[in-house]
């Protein structure tokens, strides 16, 4: 198939299949997520173009579930991450050995982090791999993971700071 020809058959597949998907991801996800489940959907369907059937609407809605799967696992991960910080942020303040207010800190401001700061941080710090390494698991050169791992640090001193100021101060002096 020629590039005119998978794009006019592509076209053709999302204008007459599109209020469907749309409807099917609505019934299943909501609308909040809907137009990205369809927009992933319809993503897959191009970059698949040859291997969608001539009636395309049940291998579509097969792709759509598929995607609203993947996004319900991704969302479960995510609880079950912030839950394991959450965890360790209590035991580090609950045990008498390692009761240092900076552990705690550290533990909660690396917690409030979104997963992808986390992500960078803890390839090399927890998983013990090389710059080159994590670059090559988060899917970017190793100067662009040096430039994002240095916004992530930024912004884990800067809710470090927050909280060491929440632990240190009296709640009459953090209320001025």
């Amino acid at each position: 198939m020629t590039d005119p020809d998978a794009e006019r058959r592509f076209t053709a597949i999302y204008d007459e299949h599109r209020p469907r998907v749309y409807a099917y991801a609505v019934s299943r996800a909501g609308r909040q997520l809907a137009d990205d489940i369809v927009g992933d959907t319809f993503l897959v369907a191009w970059r698949r173009l040859d291997v969608v059937p001539p009636r395309p609407l049940p291998w579509l809605l097969g792709v759509t579930r598929n995607v609203i799967r993947e996004r319900y696992r991704d969302e479960a991960r995510q609880v079950s991450l912030a839950a394991e910080l959450r965890a360790w942020v209590i035991e580090a303040g609950d045990d008498p050995a390692d009761g240092v207010a900076e552990r705690v800190a550290v533990l909660a401001a690396l917690g409030a982090l979104p997963d992808g700061d986390r992500e960078l941080i803890t390839l090399v710090a927890w998983q013990g791999l090389t710059p080159r390494q994590a670059a090559q698991v988060i899917g970017c050169s190793v100067a662009t993971y040096f430039v994002r791992l240095h916004r992530a640090r930024k912004r884990l001193r800067h809710a470090l700071d927050a909280r060491l100021v929440e632990i240190t101060l009296p709640e009459q002096e953090r209320t001025r």
